[in-house]
């Protein structure tokens, strides 16, 4: 397989390449050339097993022979529960799909737990070192980091915007005691994070200097990593399911349209926003217009700028990448994107649908979850509940469980006087000490903090 980038100017490379690289060169986000058919998952059963043959044509030969099952095989073994992402039905015809039984409780860690070791593959085969860079809204940074923390070819930089992490988010970064670990409070928001984090791999020669790659969703493993688990939801129901997704930067659902577009088993799929809903609107009303970020109780949704819909709009405009560069330039000039009615009717219209749910609704949703079924759920799950609800209709609905409810325990308490608690492996959390780094929202000051932590030339 060979990718290509979504801005048509950096050269194609193979898999192995794409990993390393994160971001393409011309600031682009890396795509693969074709879109593969879903291999035949007959007599399969296992997760890591569904794992491997999926991602197969991906990946190639580019990790070895019976590289990516074995991987597959380590990354899986971390989660807490058997099935490594089961399903839970909540009612008639809805179900949960809960992706928080990996190490720090939340979805990242399906792809990160394997991206992490398929980092340490290719610089081992390489004997090379690379510098991650990343930003995080809240669940990404501590996958991340866990992902890596044992890898001894990588030094990692996390940033996050201070003060709008959950406790318990920023915990699970700033306590884990490992010398190539690096956190930064940015005093911003998660957009401002992000963007320091394109404008450090938009500087060639810093880039080059460090060595830098990516973590976020903005690499390409990651998505692939995330469109197992639609095939294995999708594959457990006798009908076609809807899937209704907690979104914020749109790396999740993303990758639940291409596992369709492979083939997999999907109706259709229900983006649900917090406040910040920037998504929904576009997916409604067609009004994809940036507003100031407001602080809500799921804060990994808190995001007006998605970098992952860059992919959708890559195919929407037939993959001609000057196009998209084009438009992309000038969203960020406006904080306005238009696209033509048949672009919509050909990806939007029929695919997607959206519903928006400010704090008190996600409130009342954990509420009454509780109240009818017992269970605990996080806001960003909540969001995802309710917007099914609203919109499924007889079609049953699978909803994205997308992290513990011990991450965001004050929510949970406010909404149902129960307070979860953390699973034993992060009992003592609050005790650990912590260590972070807080700098201002400006780039040279990130950059030479960068700088000062990356053994890349040492």
């Amino acid at each position: 397989m060979r990718y290509v980038s979504s801005r048509g100017l950096a050269p194609d490379l193979g898999f192995a390449d794409v990993l390393l690289a994160g971001l393409a060169n011309d600031g682009g986000l890396y795509m693969p050339a074709t879109w593969p058919a879903m291999p035949d998952l007959t007599g399969l059963h296992d997760y890591a097993d569904i794992a491997a043959a999926v991602m197969s044509p991906f990946v190639g030969d580019d990790l070895g022979d019976g590289a990516l099952a074995d991987l597959c095989r380590e990354a899986y073994g971390t989660f807490r529960h058997p099935a490594v992402v089961p399903l839970v039905q909540i009612d008639e015809r809805q179900w949960l799909l809960e992706l928080f039984h990996g190490p720090t409780l939340a979805f990242k860690d399906v792809a990160l737990q394997l991206v992490g070791r398929m980092f340490d593959r290719v610089l081992d085969q390489r004997g090379q070192r690379i510098t991650i860079v990343g930003a995080t809204s809240g669940d990404t940074g501590s996958a991340a980091i866990d992902g890596v923390k044992q890898c001894g070819n990588i030094d990692i930089v996390i940033l996050y915007p201070s003060g709008r992490t959950s406790d318990v988010q920023r915990r699970q970064m700033t306590t884990v005691d490992s010398p190539n670990v690096h956190t930064v409070a940015v005093d911003g928001n998660f957009d401002d994070c992000q963007d320091l984090v394109k404008a450090m791999f938009g500087d060639a020669a810093f880039r080059d200097e460090l060595q830098l790659s990516a973590v976020n969703s903005i690499n390409w493993a990651r998505v692939m990593a995330q469109i197992v688990y639609y095939v294995t939801a999708s594959r457990t129901l006798a009908e076609s399911p809807t899937f209704c997704v907690p979104t914020g930067n749109f790396g999740n659902v993303l990758s639940g349209w291409i596992a369709q577009r492979m083939g997999a088993s999907i109706h259709d799929f229900i983006v649900a926003s917090n406040s910040n809903d920037i998504l929904t609107r576009f997916i409604n009303d067609g009004d994809m217009s940036t507003r100031d970020v407001i602080p809500t109780l799921s804060p990994s949704m808190d995001i007006q700028v998605s970098s992952n819909f860059e992919r959708l709009l890559f195919e929407m405009n037939g993959r001609d990448g000057g196009l998209t560069a084009e438009q992309l330039g000038r969203f960020r000039a406006t904080g306005r994107l238009t696209l033509e009615a048949d672009q919509r009717a050909e990806f939007i219209d029929g695919n997607f649908r959206a519903a928006r749910f400010d704090d008190d609704r996600t409130l009342a949703e954990i509420r009454r979850v509780h109240a009818e079924t017992g269970l605990l759920v996080d806001p960003h799950t909540a969001t995802g509940i309710g917007a099914a609800r609203e919109l499924a209709g007889d079609q049953p609905v699978i909803t994205l469980s997308t992290a513990h409810p011990a991450k965001f325990p004050d929510a949970v308490e406010r909404a149902t006087g129960v307070r979860p608690g953390l699973p034993p492996h992060l009992a003592d959390l609050f005790e650990r000490p912590e260590r972070t780094h807080s700098l201002p929202n400006d780039l040279a000051e990130v950059q030479q903090f960068v700088r000062s932590v990356s053994r890349v030339r040492a």
